[in-house]
């Protein structure tokens, strides 16, 4: 009597075979469902209370420059300029954008890197001297972008002071530096990435998205690196 179906134990699946379906089999990083860890309201918060910082810390925006670094560290720049009207009378509401695309370590390995405008507030006269810059970035990862902006605001003038405002800060930092205001220290692991989308950039709301990257990647989509 041949044996009952409801009986029968099907075989293990032979090593390097397909995976039957209905099942799911996938230790790939990369295929990690994305989370956001910042939503709209979080991001908006985080940027009136970077503005406060900036105000309290410089005791006024009177000589205040923002320099936002593209892409969406440039977005980021307009709304803390928008906000900084709001808290300080002085502040003119300008702001600028600081392309470090020809200033960065890693030409040489990614040489059609598209280089784009660096624009100074019209109120400046072309110079930072003695000016209060800002930096704005939306992802603090490695250091290496914020090195190359540092150089590249030595080819405008001698600020007084220079600063770094940063969205998120995910650690991993392989120069010595630091954001002076944060909006979130997020701690990652190198095989993450971390996306910050803005909506006047691309598209729907504002969130910050941390999901798995493939093994060995250190990339943050849209981040200083």
């Amino acid at each position: 009597m041949p044996e009952s179906s409801a009986t029968h134990q099907p075989s293990a699946t032979p090593a390097g075979s397909a995976t039957p379906a209905g099942t799911t089999q996938s230790t790939d990083p990369s295929t990690a469902a994305a989370r956001t860890v910042l939503g709209e309201a979080d991001i908006a918060r985080a940027l009136t209370r970077i503005a406060h910082e900036i105000v309290e810390r410089n005791k006024g925006a009177a000589d205040l420059v923002l320099l936002g670094i593209p892409t969406r560290g440039v977005q980021l720049a307009h709304r803390l300029a928008e906000r900084l009207v709001q808290i300080e009378p002085s502040f003119n509401g300008e702001y600028g954008t600081l392309d470090v695309t020809m200033y960065r370590d890693d030409l040489r390995r990614q040489p059609t890197r598209a280089v784009g405008q660096t624009l100074l507030p019209g109120s400046l006269d072309g110079t930072i001297d003695d000016k209060v810059v800002v930096l704005v970035d939306d992802v603090l990862f490695s250091g290496r972008t914020i090195r190359a902006a540092l150089d590249a605001l030595n080819d405008l003038g001698r600020p007084r002071v220079v600063q770094l405002a940063a969205l998120v800060d995910r650690g991993h930092r392989e120069l010595p530096i630091r954001a002076d205001y944060v909006g979130k220290n997020l701690p990652t692991s190198r095989s993450e990435r971390v996306r910050v989308r803005l909506s006047d950039v691309d598209g729907g709301v504002d969130a910050v998205v941390i999901s798995g990257a493939s093994p060995g990647s250190t990339s943050a989509q849209g981040g200083a690196r």
